[in-house]
């Protein structure tokens, strides 16, 4: 028996949690669906091509990942997931297989499938008539880095939302400096705390300090950033005569703040959701670190053009 796709794990995944309805190690659910489909110690042994990792723990770490991304399981603490009453509706359907495209029934994969769309890729819907062989080998290893990156945007939204208060705006200076704003890593770390009334903090727009930024970040979990909050940072902005801020949140902006903002013409603000801020940490390399690197690789036309002189 060769080692199970990440799909044909998925549903043995979600039997052995609905067994009891309680919160499991994942750990302790790859090791029972491993005796369940009666792998052998030299098949779990068997490592990526990096060989950084075993195939099979990444095999059923992506399978806990999109039953998770369809709400089927959820985590209840870090390495811990539990079934949820959809998962538990899911088992008692009694499908003969769970993939990706029974999971685009649910509304939180759909949104999931979305954000790992390339932007540069036409997204094409799955189904089951749906042939992975039609995408080039060059589209595929897009597609694979999007859903991956994907993945680690809402990973670091899951960790940005656990933070205290404090120290959430401190990780928003870290990576307004990383993005060049602010002069050495000491005045940011100095960055005194604006007064009540809607500013949080301040940045230097350069590394001369011609101009300030002021800031407003709230981690929040499910609230919704409304007009209101906006009105209220512009006329914290107004207070102290400053003309330029950016609203920084881990949850989402309303239409009516966001059109509030395009609308302004004497104060320029910026809106950062959490799926953009979490992209910005990625692109900039804040809180997060290289896992592997591939090269692809080219003929070099000019160098052989030049052997043949």
């Amino acid at each position: 028996m060769s080692i199970p796709t990440y799909d044909e794990l998925m549903l043995p995944l979600l039997k052995i949690a609905a067994e009891d309805g309680n919160e499991h190690a994942v750990g302790e659910l790859r090791d029972r669906v491993a005796q369940k489909l009666q792998l052998t110690p030299e098949q779990r042994a068997i490592r990526l091509p990096s060989g950084r990792q075993a195939t099979y723990d990444n095999r059923t770490g992506w399978a806990t990942t999109y039953l998770r991304k369809a709400n089927l399981l959820e985590s209840t603490r870090r390495g811990y997931v539990r079934i949820t009453e959809r998962g538990k509706a899911v088992i008692a359907d009694d499908p003969p297989a769970l993939d990706n495209a029974y999971l685009l029934r649910f509304e939180e994969y759909q949104e999931f499938s979305d954000r790992a769309a390339p932007n540069n890729v036409e997204k094409q819907v799955s189904d089951t008539s749906s042939n992975p062989n039609e995408s080039t080998p060059d589209e595929k290893i897009r597609e694979a880095h999007a859903t991956i990156e994907a993945n680690l945007r809402d990973n670091l939204l899951d960790k940005m939302q656990q933070v205290d208060p404090s120290a959430f705006e401190w990780l928003v200076l870290q990576l307004l400096h990383a993005m060049g704003y602010g002069g050495s890593i000491q005045d940011v770390e100095g960055v005194p705390r604006g007064p009540d009334g809607g500013i949080d903090g301040l940045i230097k727009e350069d590394q001369l300090g011609l101009d300030t930024i002021y800031i407003q970040a709230k981690c929040w979990n499910s609230n919704t950033v409304g007009r209101e909050k906006i009105q209220a940072f512009q006329g914290a902005l107004a207070g102290i005569g400053a003309r330029k801020g950016v609203f920084i949140t881990t949850s989402t902006f309303t239409h009516n703040a966001i059109r509030y903002v395009e609308r302004l013409r004497d104060s320029k603000i910026v809106l950062i959701d959490g799926q953009k801020l979490a992209q910005l940490m990625i692109e900039h390399g804040v809180g997060v670190s290289v896992q592997e690197t591939f090269h692809i690789k080219r003929i070099d036309a000019d160098f052989f053009t030049e052997a043949e002189l």
